[in-house]
């Protein structure tokens, strides 16, 4: 038997039954993260030219694009995906040597699940089974370091648990994830240097084709077995040697992924909320402040920090200011928040943050970075022009693993992202449906999800 055979019996034997308490209540805080995500996007550029994309070219179709209007399953989970990715606000898993975001699953696998008219526990299942695949991928076959993108795994978990969620049987589940971990290995250049557009729908897209394999599978269509140990494959062509035994895996890594607090790159939530401790004892303006030293963990100096992805002081777009450390850090001493309205053309081109960023200076630490992925060590202090410094330090903040997101928080959170752009009984009821997903069936939620945008603006977004 083959490793993708291997991974498709282990992607066929996943219930709902096989979840823990803690995985059910924490899928179901990821789905509503998710959701609230994806809502806060509604507007906002990018997505608006992708739905203007899904629209022209597959209007009509049996899947729900949320806030209105319908398509094939593909362009479904191309566009819901490019919504809950956008803000760059949806969860994280931390890896030694790659992090990901599990939760851009969730578009491909809940158009899956709304195509085959399933029930919510077998959503549950699906999304369980594909945040395992992508997590597992990242603990043991790591591909940053080699010049691929983390949404090369997300080829492979999209897949498994869209196959899951139609239902499909294992020889038709080792065909789709063959297809689709053959035909979607992403380069990092998405993340590097000047950064586009594509930085948030590298994801959406690998997914939505991932789906599109499954479909294809589906028919009858087959892969590569090989995938990942053949000649060429992906072991010998990217990863490297690994090994996962898929017969006893379980199901339970959803409950060590983790939230974000602040919209921002997840390498930065620690160093963001050490900033605002600083603010909030000590009351200095920010215009008082000569320069910001930052010491973070070896990570987050390369990704966002000025490191190997390169200089993360030129900050032009939400893109460039949501991966850069310094304009994130100067921003948060700014406003005292990074949220999406830090995000703004006139919030990024301003001199405040422009002239602040460039005082902002960001160094790895060894102690800290052998201390990953378990803390997020990030120290941070802020020097005044009068000759004061203050300094505080943080392993942790509220979402991390040590200090989960409860039901509770993850409420407010969606609250103040969705509330903006939808009424108000329409996201009680969404909320209600998500915390209790396993009793209905999915197209109870995309009702939802087709309703959740204002009703003046119902109109006019369905059209465009």
């Amino acid at each position: 038997m083959s490793v993708v055979e291997e991974l498709a019996g282990f992607v066929e034997r996943a219930s709902f039954e096989a979840l823990s308490s803690a995985a059910r209540l924490q899928l179901k805080i990821r789905v509503l993260d998710a959701l609230g995500c994806a809502i806060g996007a509604l507007g906002a550029d990018v997505p608006r030219r992708v739905r203007a994309y899904t629209a022209a070219a597959y209007d009509g179709g049996p899947c729900t694009y949320l806030g209105g209007g319908r398509g094939a399953p593909d362009q479904a989970a191309l566009l819901n995906g490019a919504l809950v990715r956008y803000l760059d606000f949806n969860d994280s898993y931390l890896a030694p040597g790659e992090t990901c975001h599990p939760s851009d699953n969730l578009a491909a696998v809940l158009a899956a699940a709304e195509l085959a008219n399933a029930d919510g526990r077998t959503l549950l299942a699906a999304l369980a089974a594909a945040y395992q695949v992508q997590c597992r991928l990242s603990d043991t076959a790591p591909v940053r370091q080699r010049g691929f993108d983390h949404t090369t795994h997300l080829a492979y978990s999209a897949a498994a648990g869209a196959a899951r969620a139609l239902g499909l049987d294992a020889a038709r589940t080792a065909n789709a994830i063959a297809m689709s971990g053959t035909a979607l290995n992403a380069l990092r250049v998405t993340r590097t240097g000047a950064l586009s557009h594509w930085k948030g729908l590298a994801a959406p897209f690998a997914a939505s084709s991932a789906l599109r394999t499954v479909l294809l599978a589906r028919h009858g269509i087959t892969g590569p077995l090989g995938v990942f140990e053949g000649n060429k494959g992906f072991t010998e062509a990217i990863a490297g040697p690994f090994r996962i035994d898929w017969a006893h895996e379980d199901l339970e890594r959803v409950t060590q992924t983790i939230l974000k607090r602040f919209d921002a790159e997840i390498h930065s939530q620690t160093a963001i909320q050490a900033a605002l401790d600083l603010r909030a004892a000590h009351g200095f303006k920010a215009s008082a402040i000569a320069m910001v030293e930052l010491d973070v963990f070896d990570v987050a100096y390369r990704i966002i920090g000025g490191g190997e992805e390169g200089d993360k002081t030129l900050v032009i777009t939400k893109e460039d200011a949501d991966h850069s450390l310094p304009y994130l850090i100067a921003v948060a001493l700014l406003d005292g928040t990074v949220m999406p309205a830090q995000y703004t053309p006139a919030r990024i081109q301003r001199a405040d943050v422009q002239e602040l960023l460039c005082r902002v200076m960001v160094r790895p630490r060894r102690s800290y970075s052998r201390r990953f992925p378990e803390e997020m060590m990030s120290r941070v202090t802020v020097v005044l022009r009068d000759g004061r410094e203050f300094t505080t330090e943080r392993r942790d903040y509220p979402g991390f693993r040590t200090n989960a997101t409860s039901w509770s928080d993850a409420l407010v959170k969606f609250t103040a992202l969705a509330s903006p752009h939808a009424p108000a009984e329409v996201l009680a009821e969404l909320t209600s449906a998500v915390e209790t997903l396993e009793g209905i069936q999915v197209r109870e939620l995309t009702r939802l999800l087709e309703l959740a945008v204002a009703p003046a603006r119902r109109l006019s977004t369905t059209a465009a």
